[in-house]
């Protein structure tokens, strides 16, 4: 496995795998995680069709617990703003890595004591699927 790290508002790592196994890893990872995949967003094919560049295969996976985003709503109904969880892949030169948005950090925005909980078990979820794409 190759090194993980935090980033201000996320945790990555770099997998030695290509990156369409990497996508769907983490995708099956989240699945095992309770989440499920709500969208994703190819951005290398966006910013080709829409600005005409090329760019490096980059995708956003927007990644959904229910569970915990209902109990999250319950509390906090504009919470939508800030749903779902986005997880990335995508090639930096050589190397593919993976990450996962800090829900602890994107949360505490909201000043709300009652998210603390939850986001820290998102992240949780979030880093223990990450760290399972090797």
């Amino acid at each position: 496995m190759l090194a993980a790290g935090t980033i201000q508002y996320g945790y990555l790592r770099k997998v030695a795998l290509p990156f369409e196994e990497a996508v769907a890893k983490i995708e099956a990872a989240l699945k095992a995680e309770g989440f499920g995949v709500l969208c994703q967003i190819d951005i290398q094919a966006k910013f080709k069709e829409m600005l005409g560049i090329d760019f490096p295969r980059y995708v956003i996976l927007g990644a959904c617990n229910p569970p915990i985003a209902h109990q999250a709503l319950q509390h906090e109904i504009n919470l939508g703003l800030l749903l779902p969880c986005n997880v990335v892949v995508y090639e930096q030169g050589e190397e593919v890595r993976v990450g996962a948005v800090d829900a602890v950090k994107m949360l505490s925005v909201v000043g709300n004591p009652a998210m603390g909980g939850m986001a820290r078990q998102v992240n949780e979820k979030l880093r223990r699927a990450v760290d399972s794409v090797a």
